[in-house]
């Protein structure tokens, strides 16, 4: 035995091998002292011939799924080695063999998986500055690929789909891309495979052999040369580690990285689409408000259209018709919503019925999910609006699917699938005979015991049973000459003889294989059942699909009605506004009366910028935020908190909020920022939606309104970037842009002064902000009065150098660099204002004329010299 483990063992190195010895789950050596480390059980030890016994622990098997979802939790591999055979029947050493490979990515265990995301693995190969991309989820069948050319755009893939896995070629391993925070902050378990899984003949072969197709065009595949190599590898993958076909695995979805709207990890994070940023948490992020969906496929596809939000203005609209029509009709849709409410996860139930692992009671939750097809199938053919139609053509009711499983399944069935009580009476003859046999064996045996009594005589007669002479009839000897010539004697006691008669052996047959041969057709005849339904396979998920967007489509308009949401118009002109526009979750986290809506205006034109101002805790960044998010919401099709919006498609989204240091790789909360800031500007385009908070924190006064000043200026010039932008900032200084830049507006939030406090209004008004109010801000967040009272002495002492006012004469035009005009000149301290600094020749040779050689120290001149030299170089 243990030399059958080892040879399982060697062929599955890389994995902790479950070997089933009876009821538990065994592992030896290493594996042993792994398990029974992450696991806390027990390690003890078994002799194997060797001359120390081999450390061993194991697990019970009707347990396994825990202990294996907290092995595969921690990126472990776990291979399942089944006993292949009944022991009580093999001659000699039992057959085994692994059945599967548990990977983070191929889990299906249904208790350790969220109902409402999609479990993904995803393959990426690098092959000449390529990236070659495939996703799948076992669970549900998906299946993508594409190419992307970048390594940002890469990795906002990855951020978007959060696989569980990533398998690569050695190439990506080593590529330079940050795989450590794939692994730490993303929790991606990523594996190499061998070179041989991205053989390109052996990749397209694979494909082709899956989906029965003779070339890679009819997959739409014949540009993809890495993308092929990457599905292929990804398939081959499955296919090693679920020792299945995966026929539930029907289709292969080829799509560029430009379908959607891009969205970087940087955004999805402050923008809190689906989780919190700082609790991780559902509640309080923008799938917390819109999703109202009844099941975990709408659940799941609810999510997707939050994070790929589309850009094409002809599918944002036929989805904004489905969700106003069935916003309009409510009546229709709550009964659609109800009906919903007994739907089941067709997409993850049909998984389990294609690997042969559903048990009969999870027939039972799909006939019962298949029952209410019709219902809503009826309320859909109604429906106008083009999407809604299209859904009620692709939404099969699978009545032919529904009706077997009455027909054979019992309604109340045990989970078991070995142990009878499944199939319904009249389903089959020959079950009902052996359901008979069995049930009614008992009453078949005293019937034929009262026979014998009267035809014989003999009162004491009985009929008994044991293992080893099966049943027989027992008389003592006080009345063996009444014992008839057709008794056949079995066996002799000291006071009894027993008998058998062809009548009692006609029974024994009867009861006795009645049992075992009921057991065994009833799981024959389950086992058809459920291989008919997994042959429907195409027909139940273009179904699942279709019930999943209609629940998504149903929560989008509940939520709409709800929350008092508007439809946007699109248009493709570039313009953004937004009127009484609202934060979709800060709105339902505090009392709507509180929450104070606000106007947004930008175009391509002369509104391109919104330069705001105001204190901090006014409502800046919840207003930029929810611009932001009433975008994305109308680029879903979803209906938008505000009173009227008319949106301008943009290709991507970009934020700049918050930011904190990043130790781990070395950067500070200034670089992080500027790291962010890089990214956009390098990446953003014309269409792209900018929102930028407090650029140049963390550097000197100086060097950071340098920083922001020059930003606004490279966005604003439409040859550089062009992109509609709402930049908040603490340095009012720079609303002087307003009127020297065309395109740069000046906003504010609305505050009232009552004595050395404040109120925030949380208005945007037009204008620009001259205060900060920090200290203000400063004790309302409780800071001590001496502190407070210390710092408005000190600011007042340095408004007296304030540079505000020589910033209002700086003119910018055309991307000319700033000029301080000659009257001010004398003012400016040159040694800190060096980014204003106007030189002229004949001010360093006045200087070098009244330099007093005599006196000056060897450092003072090479000091004088340095500054000199300085102001040269800054000269313009």
């Amino acid at each position: 035995m243990m030399r059958q483990y080892m040879e399982t063992k060697k062929e599955y190195p890389d994995c902790i091998l479950f070997y089933r010895l009876g009821d538990f789950y065994e592992m030896f050596f290493d594996d042993a002292l792994t398990a029974s480390k992450e696991l806390e059980i027990t390690l003890t030890g078994k002799n194997c011939g060797l001359e120390e016994r081999a450390p061993m622990c194991g697990v019970p098997y009707h347990a396994v799924d825990g202990y294996l979802n907290r092995l595969v939790s921690k990126g472990y591999k776990v291979a399942i080695c089944e006993q292949m055979e009944d022991p009580a029947t093999a001659k000699g050493l039992v057959k085994r063999d692994v059945v599967r490979i548990v990977t983070p990515g191929t889990n299906l265990d249904t208790q350790a998986l969220d109902e409402s995301r999609n479990q993904y693995i995803m393959c990426i190969v690098y092959i000449a500055d390529r990236y070659g991309l495939s996703v799948a989820d076992v669970t549900t069948g998906d299946y993508f690929v594409s190419e992307i050319d970048d390594s940002e755009k890469l990795f906002d893939e990855i951020y978007r789909y959060m696989p569980s896995e990533l398998i690569c070629n050695e190439a990506f391993y080593m590529s330079g891309m940050d795989l450590d925070l794939l692994k730490e902050k993303l929790g991606i378990t990523i594996y190499t495979l061998d070179a041989w899984y991205f053989d390109d003949e052996i990749c397209a072969r694979t494909l082709k052999d899956h989906f029965h197709v003779g070339a890679l065009e009819g997959l739409g595949l014949a540009d993809y040369d890495c993308g092929v190599i990457a599905a292929g590898a990804l398939l081959k993958y499955l296919l090693e580690t679920q020792k299945q076909d995966l026929s539930h695995i029907t289709g292969l979805t080829v799509y560029a990285s430009g379908k959607y709207m891009l969205l970087d990890s940087s955004t999805r994070r402050n923008l809190e689409l689906c989780e919190t940023l700082r609790e991780k948490q559902k509640r309080g992020s923008l799938l917390w408000v819109l999703d109202k969906t009844k099941t975990a496929m709408g659940a799941r596809t609810l999510r997707k259209y939050i994070e790929q939000p589309l850009i094409r203005k002809k599918d944002i609209e036929e989805r904004l018709d489905a969700v106003a029509e069935l916003k309009d009709q409510a009546i229709s849709r709550e009964e659609i919503r109800e009906y919903l409410s007994s739907v089941y996860d067709l997409e993850r139930l049909m998984c389990k019925i294609t690997y042969q692992s559903a048990n009969p009671r999870d027939l039972i939750a799909f006939e019962r999910s298949l029952s209410m097809l019709p219902h809503i199938r009826c309320i859909l053919q109604d429906m106008s609006s083009t999407l809604l139609k299209e859904l009620y053509q692709e939404l099969d009711p699978l009545e032919d699917l529904c009706a077997l499983i009455q027909k054979a399944i019992v309604d109340d069935p045990p989970i078991a699938m070995k142990e009878g009580g499944i199939i319904k009476d009249g389903y089959h003859e020959e079950v009902d005979r052996l359901r008979t046999a069995k049930s009614k064996g008992k009453e078949w045996l005293a019937r034929l015991e009262e026979q014998e009594r009267e035809k014989t005589g003999i009162k004491n007669l009985r009929i008994r049973y044991n293992k080893v002479f099966g049943y027989y009839l027992e008389v003592t000897n006080s009345f063996k000459n009444l014992v008839p010539d057709y008794y056949t004697r079995k066996q002799t006691l000291a006071n009894a003889e027993r008998y058998i008669i062809p009548e009692l052996k006609e029974l024994e047959d009867t009861i006795l294989g009645a049992e075992d041969k009921l057991y065994a057709l009833e799981y024959e005849l389950y086992s058809e059942v459920r291989d008919a339904i997994a042959a429907e396979v195409l027909r139940i998920q273009k179904t699942a699909k279709a019930v999943a967007q209609i629940d998504a489509f149903a929560s989008l308009a509940l939520t709409a009605e709800r929350n008092q949401y508007v439809r946007p118009k699109i248009n493709e002109k570039g313009t953004i506004d937004i009127r009484d526009g609202r934060h979709p979750v800060v709105e339902k986290m505090i009392p709507s009366e509180m929450f104070i809506a606000n106007d947004t205006y930008l175009d391509d034109k002369k509104n391109r910028i919104s330069v705001i101002t105001g204190p901090n805790m006014a409502g800046k960044s919840t207003y930029m935020r929810q611009t932001a998010l009433i975008v994305l919401m109308a680029q879903i099709g979803s209906f938008v908190p505000a009173s009227s919006a008319n949106i301008g498609l943009v290709d991507r989204i970009f934020t700049r909020v918050g930011a904190s240091d990043d130790l781990a790789s070395g950067q500070s909360t200034f670089m992080v920022e500027m790291t962010e800031v890089a990214n956009i500007l390098r990446n953003a385009t014309s269409k792209s939606l900018l929102i930028l908070d407090e650029i140049g924190r963390g550097t000197s006064t100086f060097d950071g309104l340098s920083i922001a000043w020059a930003v606004i200026e490279h966005i604003s010039n439409s040859k550089l970037l062009g992109a509609k932008t709402l930049f908040a900032t603490h340095y009012h200084e720079l609303t002087e842009l307003e009127g020297k830049i065309s395109n740069v507006n000046n906003y504010c939030i609305a505050v009232k002064e009552k004595g050395d406090d404040i109120i925030f209004l949380r208005k945007i008004v037009k204008g620009g902000a001259d205060k900060s109010y920090g200290i203000q801000v400063a004790r309302l967040a409780g800071v001590p009065e001496s502190v407070t009272s210390r710092a408005k002495e000190i600011v007042e002492e340095l408004v007296q150098a304030d540079i505000t006012t020589r910033i209002k004469d700086i003119a910018v035009q055309g991307g000319e660099k700033p000029k301080i005009k000659a009257k001010h000149y004398d003012e400016v301290d040159l040694a800190q204002m060096s980014l204003f600094d106007t030189v002229k020749d004949d001010d360093v040779i006045q200087e070098i004329e009244d330099l007093d050689l005599a006196n000056l120290t060897p450092i003072d001149a090479l000091n004088t010299l340095y500054q000199l030299q300085n102001k040269l170089k800054n000269r313009w």
